[in-house]
């Protein structure tokens, strides 16, 4: 098993600094959060990506050192352009990018008793911070990672992106969602090939019911019942089972341009 790196020798064969470099958006909050923490327990530095609004920099002082905050939009080149240099300034390199901003709409595509159709506006938002924001961040921060030397694979970085079993399994209302993670899903193998000859892998996670701020929200019983819909293990899952995969990913060069469902083996009802 000569090829299965861990988090601390990985530096070793892409590039320079202490452990790996990676970049988190949404990672202030839920699944992003946990994956910034799992970096960091391993060795590995990390750039918090999150809205200005968010709690990003008061978490990435608290974590440390090998933490830092890059306040930005998903869907802004200059701001995303700046997080990039933010991770080659502080720490060196970027070996590593996860996509986890994302947002969600709940609507249907036409109400008929109050005879008004899907806002437009609402569908192209999802679109573009889901799809082209996720876009956005792969294209500036393979630059970075290209800059990297190669390891004996010729492996210079990883992207990890986030879609949902909402990409395969669309349920009422989700229309905007769906389209959006699925698009994700349909980009994943087409920049895998890209950017192969770079030795820059590209894998998505698609995760299915997780503990996250959102979920959390909802009320006991609709938790329970959300719960019950996931075969085994029966119950939501824990952002912490995410980031295990992700550091999983980046360990083995051998997953490449893979959908990988992370869900309990659910299957959406309508």
């Amino acid at each position: 098993m000569a090829h299965i790196r861990s988090l601390k020798s990985y530096s070793v064969h892409v590039g320079v600094g202490q452990g790996m470099v990676g970049l988190v958006t949404g990672g202030a909050s839920g699944l992003g959060r946990a994956t910034v923490e799992r970096l960091l327990q391993n060795g590995a530095s990390a750039v918090i990506v999150d809205l200005p609004s968010s709690n990003g920099q008061e978490l990435a002082g608290s974590l440390g050192n090998r933490c830092a905050f890059a306040p930005a939009d998903v869907t802004s080149e200059a701001d995303m352009l700046l997080a990039v240099s933010l991770a080659r300034e502080k720490f060196g390199k970027l070996d590593l990018a996860v996509n986890c901003a994302g947002i969600a709409v709940a609507v249907k595509t036409y109400n008929f008793k109050k005879n008004v159709p899907h806002s437009l506006e609402d569908f192209q938002h999802v679109i573009n911070v889901n799809i082209a924001g996720t876009f956005n961040v792969i294209r500036l921060a393979v630059g970075e990672m290209g800059k990297n030397e190669p390891d004996a694979d010729g492996h210079r970085g990883c992207i990890i992106n986030t879609a949902s079993v909402a990409a395969f399994d669309g349920q009422i209302g989700q229309a905007a969602y769906s389209a959006s993670k699925g698009g994700i899903v349909g980009m994943t193998l087409p920049i895998a090939r890209d950017l192969a000859p770079m030795g820059i892998r590209v894998v998505t996670i698609a995760p299915g019911l997780f503990a996250t701020p959102l979920l959390a929200s909802l009320p006991e019983k609709v938790r329970s019942f959300l719960c019950r819909q996931v075969p085994f293990p029966s119950r939501l899952g824990d952002p912490a089972e995410f980031a295990h995969l992700v550091t999983s990913v980046a360990e083995n060069p051998m997953i490449n341009g893979e959908i990988i469902r992370l869900d309990g083996a659910i299957r959406m009802q309508p």
